[in-house]
C-alpha cells in the first residue's frame, strides 16, 4: 500500500476524532439558530461540560457519570441563555459572550480549589475515560488489502461519542426535516409570529431548541474532557473550538449534512497539524508546524469573511419574540 495512502487512513482516523466535538458544537448551534436562538456561548458550554466530566470522571471513576455530570453542566449554562434572551428578551449575543466568560473563569477557580493541580483535573485512566470500540471482524480483516486498513484502521476502533455524534447528523436531519416538531421549530426561526397565530407556544419551542443545543455541547465537553489520548480537563482546552463550530455552522447554511462535511474539513487540518512527520514523508520536504497548527483558524477568518459563499441565516434569528396583544 502506498505511503499516501497510509498517511490518508492515519490523518482521517484523526479527523474522526478532533471533528467529533465540533460536529455536535455545529448541531448544538443548528438547532438553536433554526429557532432564532443565536448563541455565542458554544464555547462555554463545551468547556463547562469538559471540566464537570472530568472532574465527576476522575473522582468517581465512572466516565458515564462524568459524561451525564457534563451534561448537566451545560444545560444549566443553556437554561440560564435561555432566561436571559428568551424570557427576559436579553441581547443575546452578550448573553453568549457572559456564558463564555463564565464558564472559562469558574472552571478554573472550582478545577484548582478541588484538584489543587493548577487548574485542571488528574488524567483519566480506565473505567474513567472512554475507550476505542472494535467494531466486528475488525481484527480479523486487517490484513486484507485495501479494505482491512479502511476498516480496521479509520471506521473501527473510535470512541462511543464518536459513533454518536455521526448518528447525530442523520438524526438531526430527520427531526428538522420530516418531523412535524421540526417544522415548527424551523418556522420559529422564520417568522415567530405565525407559529403563535397557529396556537403553537413561540416560547416552548424555542427553550426546547436550547436545552437540545445544551445536550449537544455537553456530549462535546465531555469527548474532548474523557476521549481523548491525553484525558482529562487544562484550562482554556476548547481553543476557539464553539467560535469555530459557529464558522462550521455558516459554511454548512444550517443544514445538518452540510454540517458534517464542513466539521470534517476542519478536522482534517487539524489533524494534518499533528502529524507533521506524515506530512513530511508524503511530501518530501519538511514543512513548518507553525503554519500547519494555524490552518483552522485561518479557515475559520476566510469562512467569515464570507468566502464560504452566500449564507442566510433564519430572518427570525436573534430577534426577541414579542407576543401581539
Amino acid at each position: 500500500m502506498s505511503i499516501f495512502l497510509l498517511f490518508q487512513i492515519e490523518v482521517l482516523d484523526s479527523a474522526l476524532r478532533l471533528a467529533t466535538p465540533l460536529l455536535l458544537a455545529c448541531l448544538a448551534g443548528l438547532f438553536s439558530e433554526r429557532a432564532g436562538i443565536f448563541d455565542i456561548g458554544l464555547e462555554g458550554k463545551i468547556l463547562m461540560s469538559a471540566f464537570v466530566s472530568a472532574a465527576i470522571a476522575s473522582v468517581t471513576g465512572d466516565v458515564w457519570l462524568g459524561m451525564l455530570a457534563g451534561i448537566c453542566a451545560s444545560l444549566v449554562l443553556s437554561l440560564i441563555h435561555g432566561v436571559a434572551s428568551i424570557t427576559f428578551r436579553g441581547d443575546q449575543l452578550i448573553s453568549g459572550v457572559a456564558i463564555n466568560f463564565l464558564a472559562a473563569g469558574l472552571s478554573v477557580v472550582i478545577a484548582q480549589s478541588w484538584f489543587r493541580e493548577g487548574g485542571r483535573t488528574p488524567q483519566l485512566s480506565g473505567d474513567a475515560r472512554f475507550s476505542g470500540i472494535d467494531l466486528p471482524f475488525a481484527n480479523t480483516l486487517a490484513d486484507t488489502p485495501l479494505i482491512g486498513p479502511v476498516y480496521h484502521g479509520l471506521i473501527s476502533g473510535h470512541t462511543i461519542l464518536v459513533y454518536v455524534a455521526l448518528l447525530t447528523v442523520p438524526l438531526s436531519w430527520w427531526i428538522l426535516f420530516r418531523t412535524r416538531f421540526g417544522l415548527r421549530l424551523r418556522a420559529v426561526g422564520e417568522n415567530p409570529a405565525s407559529v403563535d397565530t397557529a396556537g403553537i407556544s413561540v416560547v416552548g419551542l424555542r427553550f426546547a431548541a436550547v436545552m437540545i443545543c445544551g445536550i449537544l455541547c455537553g456530549l462535546a465537553g465531555a469527548q474532548m474532557a474523557t476521549a481523548e489520548p491525553a484525558a482529562g480537563f487544562v484550562k482554556d482546552m476548547t481553543a476557539g473550538r464553539g467560535f469555530i463550530a459557529l464558522a462550521a455552522l455558516i459554511f454548512a447554511k444550517w443544514r445538518p449534512w452540510h454540517a458534517l462535511y464542513a466539521c470534517l474539513l476542519f478536522g482534517y487540518l487539524q489533524a494534518i497539524a499533528l502529524r507533521p512527520d506524515l506530512i513530511e514523508a508524503a511530501l518530501g520536504f519538511s514543512v513548518q508546524t507553525q503554519l500547519l497548527d494555524v490552518l483552522p483558524y485561518i479557515l475559520t477568518v476566510v469562512i467569515l469573511a464570507g468566502f464560504g459563499g452566500k449564507a442566510i441565516p433564519p430572518r427570525a434569528g436573534g430577534e426577541p419574540y414579542v407576543k401581539e396583544r
